[in-house]
């Protein structure tokens, strides 16, 4: 995926990619100095996700092939089965996601974002690095998984808050606020596209831990051009408080307090389930947490919508922001599987020699996130096409088309996967047919997306605005971890097999999303 499911934050997609030449206050904020007819403190920012990103889609493409190749090859890795490979990648994205939360938080009650920032960056670098250390002769597994630890929280901290910076750059909102969001999407992508093709190339051409270390580098650069420019943020990312500095820093150390119990809660309960002393597997402890968090997210609704306070008009929104929840877990739950099954398909199933040489199957997760670059500003300028003739999709009418688009996907590769048995036993399926998938997966991507953490801060009562912008991130955290689990059943059945299920389960989803749309707009009432 070119982007965290929360990155349409930073992607208005209405008005396109068009950079505006128009002057405000945030060009006063930053001191007068500008890029492209923006503050000048947009380019930190954007290079710095640039980078940022370029470190997280570089290594996500590696750790699914890494874990799964054998020990005795000639680049090898941990030799696990596909479903704990997988398992362990659903976890892994899960709490990606999920972090992101506390993240916000401690950049909005202790350090504020441009601390939350660097911080972050920096232990996501030493994540990088600490997965390479097997370089320098230190043991492969331990450093394995203390390195996606750090890289986890590091996301956790740098992740929402390098969008939130980029909004405090333009004071005055606007259009041109919303073309400086485009501009920083585009350095997302542009992320997304050089990692999995520099650090597949260096990690599965010729060493894992050199890709990983590949993916520490890059988020150096970040972190020193962030610094170099950090003086053209100005006031940005300052953290902004009532509270007299006493307050914050016992407040800082009670968070340290908790944050490093935490820390040793797992790292108790890791070491208890690698001894067996707990017999839960990782799918069972993958399975285990997503049944929880299901549990208690319907248990919030429940709440807020019966016992919340709210009147009936908020009621019926927040009942209509749960039914979205549930499909953006659904989508999330398939499009995900870029990085674990579809990525196991293209390294065992499809033929990738092209132009007389064998490229890493790593390298096609630049796939999506080219397909975004180019067809993002087109259906941003279709959305606004249809809206000048009032001809918009609804909110509920573009998560079913979303989830449609993600199911035609799926179709076609279980369908690409199905035709030729001698094919698929060769390994020499048409690359064609992985490329198409992910144009569709695209198509659905650019539907649901964009709307999806917008409808949430439209339709939920002004007092739980926050509350609903983590629900979404809950709901792609949620979609990664059984992502995770349904790639493992690749293991099992045959590709062709798992994902006809999945489009049927998505697809499934799509048309029941489409059948309920007018009835889910009356709910909705007059917002867009």
């Amino acid at each position: 995926m070119a982007k965290t499911p929360g990155d349409e934050i930073q992607d208005p997609r209405a008005g396109g990619s068009v950079i505006s030449a128009q002057h405000g206050e945030a060009a006063a904020l930053a001191g007068g100095e500008e890029w492209f007819g923006h503050p000048r403190g947009l380019s930190t920012l954007f290079f710095t996700e640039m980078w940022e990103r370029f470190s997280y889609y570089g290594m996500r493409a590696l750790l699914v092939l890494f874990m799964t190749a054998p020990l005795a090859a000639a680049n090898p890795g941990f030799g696990f089965a596909d479903g704990q490979a997988t398992a362990i990648y659903g976890l892994y994205t899960f709490f990606v996601y999920v972090l992101s939360l506390p993240g916000g938080w401690v950049a909005d009650n202790l350090w504020g974002g441009r601390k939350a920032v660097f911080v972050g960056g920096c232990i996501i670098a030493l994540g990088h690095f600490t997965m390479a250390a097997p370089l320098v002769g230190l043991p492969e597994m331990p450093t394995f998984f203390l390195g996606l630890i750090f890289v986890v929280l590091g996301t956790g901290l740098l992740k929402p808050n390098v969008s939130a910076i980029v909004g405090d750059i333009y004071p005055e909102g606007g259009a041109r606020r919303d073309a400086g969001f485009s501009i920083f999407y585009m350095g997302i992508n542009i992320g997304a596209i050089l990692g999995p093709l520099l650090c597949g190339i260096v990690g599965e051409g010729y060493n894992w831990h050199w890709g990983f270390s590949l993916a520490g580098i890059g988020m150096l650069f970040g972190l020193i051009q962030y610094k170099l420019g950090e003086r053209h943020l100005l006031g940005a990312g300052e953290l902004q408080t009532d509270r007299r500095p006493e307050e914050v820093a016992a407040a800082e150390k009670k968070f340290y307090g908790i944050a490093a119990g935490f820390a040793a809660a797992v790292v108790l309960f890791g070491y208890l389930m690698s001894t067996g002393a707990i017999g839960l597997t990782l799918e069972g402890l993958a399975g285990s947490l997503g049944v929880v968090v299901v549990l208690i997210t319907m248990a919030y609704f429940a709440y807020i919508i019966f016992a919340g306070g709210h009147n009936t008009t908020e009621r019926k929104r927040l009942g209509v922001i749960f039914w979205l929840f549930i499909l953006a877990a659904l989508f999330w739950s398939g499009f995900e599987q870029a990085g674990s099954s579809l990525n196991l398909v293209a390294r065992d199933l499809v033929d990738r020699e092209m132009f007389g040489t064998v490229i890493p199957a790593s390298t096609l997760q630049l796939i999506n996130p080219l397909f975004i670059v180019i067809f993002a500003p087109i259906f941003g300028a279709l959305w606004v096409w249809l809206a000048r003739r009032n001809a918009n999709p609804s909110i509920p009418v573009k998560f079913g088309l979303g989830l449609l688009g993600l199911a035609a996907g799926f179709f076609v590769i279980s369908w690409g996967t199905a035709t030729d048995a001698a094919a698929v036993a060769a390994g020499s399926v048409p690359v064609g047919w992985l490329i198409v998938t992910y144009f569709l997966h695209t198509v659905g991507e650019l539907c649901l997306s964009p709307v999806g953490l917008s409808s949430m801060t439209k339709l939920a009562p002004r007092s739980r605005v926050s509350q609903m912008m983590g629900i979404w991130f809950v709901a792609a955290a949620l979609g990664n971890l059984f992502a995770g689990l349904m790639a493992g059943q690749i293991e099992d059945l045959p590709a062709a097999e798992l994902f006809s299920f999945v489009a049927m389960l998505v697809g499934g989803g799509g048309v029941v999303a489409l059948i309920l749309s007018p009835f889910v707009k009356r709910l909705i009432g007059d917002i867009e």
